[in-house]
């Protein structure tokens, strides 16, 4: 099937140009192209229309969970008919295994897999095998270790009906596939049998297949896995393996020796240096991970032994997500398999907001090197772990083909590798860049001063001043803050504010809280799920402010926004440069009635380029607005639930953390008690005096963990007798071992 653009508007304003430049660049095979859109001129749109021209396969790379699933979900608004699908990181918590030698501690792999993530990242890899028509939206975890392309297409089962059937080879297969044979509840990646009755659950679908079964198969029924209606009869299905590390018996085989030959040479290595304790550790860890290979075909931390199952040699790069695209396009299809792509040709990879993407893909290696270097050094992996790691950035870019790097401020590397820069300043709705206007940080004797502000910049009237005291002050950032939300909220608009710091962000969230404004906070420690669901009840006027820090700077689509706030913008930094700024004043321009507070008491260099630069886009469109008499309209985008479009359950997602949050809870509260010869409630009472004091230095979220121990303690005290606490402090063995039994990895 070809890709086919379904859209109510026809490309406009700077659009129909960037769309015509990026398509002949990519016929006359240009390596590396710009396109330098602001925000709300449509650049995802323009990408649409090229992607449309070209019809190539496309992956496109985003710098955050977030920020992917909406492209998504916008990209699925416009080819309907194809493919597209999402692609992140499945780990809804993840403590990377780790050894810190200065304090010999040893932090084991600690991991919560989120299934229906998982679910998703396989209905990429089955539609990059399947059709020619795919779009994936990815995070940098396209550039992690996924397993072999090769291997994963090689095992694939065909189920037809009327198919005769030998029971025992099926099943064999689908040990082979990572599939879990059960007796009770199916869940995705399961299967069970009950006379002649066969069920299993794909892992890139929330459904069941049920197979009616004699000699042959009879019947082939579609099922909903929640209600059990049947949704249809099929004719045939293609089921394709459990987990994306999978090895074929042969391939095992050899991998067996080749990892036993590596731990000789390693133990030889530990025997000549003296370092009896890495011998051992490595020695019985190695043996007791092959045993579990060998019986039941997998062990945790496989994926530290992925060059050897793989055959790659040493330093050659781990397949990733690419190398599916680089499969697809390179392989002819096989009639003994399922009717896979053609092979059309190379893949097209569009970079969004490259000026953050790049440096991030660019980061991940070395650190990931550091970590793995540590654990080979004392034992507890083979050098052969090194192997399997996230792309060095010169291993993607030679493997990602034709590029379009895409963002409101590229930065000197796009610019200087790019054959084409194409720019998008002028939006179709004729909106204008929002006023920028500065107002002070501190409360003062009397406003601040006109010189402060940059020329051509308007300022607001000053905020009336108030009593304290003696004398009369200006309204502190904070103060001035809230007079503006509540104006805002009166109209039915929505605010964004930023913060330099994670903390920073609770408090003032709290502080909003206080004076009855609807309000959430939005940082990295917020998951994935949280973080889609807190923008779109802030959409929906579920909420009217988010408080951030760093994650409301790129892409994020909310043209209810009138009003973005940044705090502390005189803070010469990372998250107060120019880029920062640009970016974070462009969460205004979707809305007529955009404007941006800077609380400076200041003007930087960057907060003086940031408002030039904004104040030249604004004159280009205004130029052109008033050329073609457009008269400026707030973007007008229907509010749908992300996690719907996924068949993500935000609720189950909710309750698979809570009960995870517990587990470590628990466990918190065990090590507590251990070697504590108080009674519960003494350890209680200093908890207690502990948060109150946390509180009363505004350490909220110090005061929620105390809080949420003393919950468990309490808890504690009435299940668990004395007697059974001194038990289970007698018999506990000391050694520092930080976190639980690992998940596989993905990442």
């Amino acid at each position: 099937m070809k890709f086919k653009l379904h859209s109510d508007y026809q490309p406009a304003g700077d659009q129909p140009k960037a769309i015509e430049q990026l398509v002949d660049g990519l016929e006359k095979n240009l390596k590396r192209q710009t396109l330098l859109g602001v925000t709300g001129s449509g650049k995802t749109f323009t990408i649409a229309n090229v992607i449309e021209r070209v019809q190539k396969p496309t992956l496109v790379i985003a710098h955050n969970k977030t920020l992917a699933a909406q492209l998504c979900n916008e990209f699925r608004e416009f080819f309907p008919k194809n493919a597209v699908e999402y692609f992140v990181s499945y780990y809804d918590y993840y403590q990377p295994e780790a050894y810190m030698p200065n304090s010999d501690t040893y932090i084991e792999k600690e991991a919560m897999i989120n299934e229906e993530i998982d679910r998703l990242r396989h209905a990429c890899t089955q539609a990059l095998l399947t059709r020619d028509d795919t779009i994936i939206v990815a995070s940098v975890s396209a550039i992690y270790g996924l397993g072999s392309p090769f291997e994963y297409e090689k095992i694939v089962l065909h189920l037809r009906k009327g198919q005769e059937l030998d029971r025992r080879a099926m099943l064999e297969q689908l040990i082979a596939m990572q599939f879990e044979r059960t007796n009770s509840e199916l869940k995705c990646g399961s299967f069970r049998m009950r006379g002649q009755v066969f069920e299993i659950m794909p892992v890139n679908e929330d459904a069941i297949y049920r197979f009616e079964i004699s000699a042959r198969i009879t019947q082939i029924e579609l099922i909903d896995s929640i209600t059990r209606i049947v949704k249809r009869e099929v004719e045939d299905v293609w089921l394709f393996p459990a987990r994306h590390y999978v090895v074929g018996e042969e391939g095992r085989k050899q991998a067996f020796d080749r990892i036993n030959n590596e731990l000789q040479n390693q133990l030889a290595l530990f025997e000549k240096q003296g370092k009896v304790l890495e011998y051992e550790r490595l020695k019985r860890r190695v043996a007791y991970d092959l045993q579990m290979i060998k019986n039941v075909g997998y062990c945790n931390g496989i994926e530290n032994y992925s060059r050897h199952f793989e055959g790659r040699t040493e330093g050659e790069p781990p397949f990733t997500l690419l190398d599916y695209f680089l499969h697809r396009t390179q392989r002819t299809a096989n009639p003994t398999q399922p009717p896979l792509g053609k092979g059309r040709g190379t893949f097209l990879t569009v970079i969004d907001e490259s000026h953050v993407t790049l440096p991030q893909i660019r980061s991940m290696y070395n650190g990931d090197k550091a970590r793995k270097d540590t654990l080979v050094e004392h034992g507890f992996r083979l050098p052969s772990a090194r192997d399997n790691r996230p792309l060095t950035y010169t291993e993607f870019d030679s493997k990602i083909g034709q590029a379009v790097y895409v963002s409101a401020t590229p930065s000197e590397y796009e610019m200087k590798v790019s054959e084409q820069i194409v720019e998008q300043i002028v939006r179709p709705t004729g909106l204008i860049d929002p006023e920028v206007i500065v107002r002070p940080i501190v409360g003062r004797a009397r406003p601040l001063s006109g010189s402060l502000l940059c020329e051509g910049e308007r300022d607001v009237e000053p905020s009336p001043p108030q009593r304290r005291g003696q004398g009369e002050v200006s309204l502190s950032q904070i103060e001035d803050l809230i007079l503006r939300i509540e104006e805002r909220v009166k109209n039915n608009e929505r605010v964004l504010v930023t913060t330099l710091t994670k903390k920073m962000a609770e408090d003032l969230t709290e502080h909003l809280k206080e004076k009855n404004l609807k309000v959430a906070y939005l940082h990295s420690d917020v998951s994935t799920l949280d973080r889609i669901e807190v923008i779109m009840n802030l959409r929906l006027g579920k909420n009217d402010v988010i408080v951030g820090v760093n994650l409301l700077r790129e892409g994020l689509d909310m043209p209810e926004v009138s009003l973005v706030a940044i705090l502390d913008a005189d803070k010469e930094g990372f998250l107060r440069s120019e880029t920062s700024l640009i970016q974070t004043i462009g969460r205004a321009a979707r809305n007529v009635n955009g404007q941006v507070v800077l609380y400076a008491d200041n003007i930087t260099g960057s907060m003086k380029r940031a408002i030039e630069e904004t104040n030249r886009r604004r004159e280009i469109q205004m130029a052109y607005n008033k050329e073609h008499g457009i008269t400026p309209k707030t973007i007008q985008k229907a509010i749908r639930n992300i996690l719907e479009e996924f068949g993500i359950s935000a609720d189950k997602a909710k309750n698979r953390r809570a009960i995870a949050r517990r587990d470590r809870l628990a466990t918190t509260t065990e090590l507590d008690l251990i070697g504590d010869g108080r009674t519960i409630n003494v350890i209680i009472k200093e908890k207690e005096t502990q948060m109150k004091q946390a509180a009363q230095e505004l350490d909220f979220e110090l005061a929620a963990i105390l809080r949420d121990e003393i919950r468990e303690l309490r808890a504690r005290e009435k299940t668990t007798g004395v007697k059974e606490l001194k038990k289970q402090k007698n018999n506990y063995h000391t050694g520092v071992v930080i976190g639980s039994s690992p998940s596989p990895r993905g990442s």
